[in-house]
């Protein structure tokens, strides 16, 4: 599964022009320099701007940087991008089970439950505990087996506030 993932992801990085992902290269390699690095990545958005790759790249810069609300806009970005090219709603809020078979193994579903994930989780990190709650909530209510582990969103704010021997 995680394998057929890496396909599904890996045809967007053979898809991605080569000054965009030289691009995304030259922001890897000037990581400690933000100016820099941003400048190559804002260089590989504006080449391959709704490519995955692209969007995934300047996520992780924006996330390994502590600088979570970039993230967060990234990770929506991201939840739009993937929501266009699979024939979802644009707003992650109408998506409904009956739009994309979320229960199966489908890896673009599963690559568009995990940016969801994503985006609930940074909600949350951001104190945005209410949508939060609502992100995390609509990723099991796509996904109510529980594969891609939203519940634990939930658990932790269900445990927010108590020691840990409180029951």
């Amino acid at each position: 599964m995680i394998e057929e993932e890496n396909v599904w992801f890996a045809s967007r990085y053979h898809s991605l022009p080569t000054a965009a992902e030289e691009q995304l290269k030259f922001a890897s390699l000037s990581y400690a320099n933000s100016a820099k690095a941003e400048m190559h990545l804002a260089l590989a958005k504006a080449i391959a701007p709704e490519n995955a790759v692209v969007i995934v790249g300047e996520y992780r810069y924006f996330f390994y940087k502590g600088r979570l609300n970039e993230a967060l806009v990234v990770a929506k970005d991201c939840l739009t991008a993937v929501a266009k090219e699979l024939g979802l709603p644009a707003h992650w809020r109408m998506v409904e089970p009956h739009h994309a078979d979320f229960k199966g193994d489908e890896p673009a579903h599963r690559f568009y439950l995990f940016c969801l994930k994503a985006y609930a989780y940074l909600l949350l990190r951001l104190n945005r505990l209410d949508e939060g709650r609502v992100a995390a909530n609509k990723l099991l209510h796509l996904d109510p087996a529980n594969k891609i582990g939203g519940q634990v969103l939930l658990d932790v704010l269900e445990r927010m506030g108590r020691d840990d021997y409180d029951d």
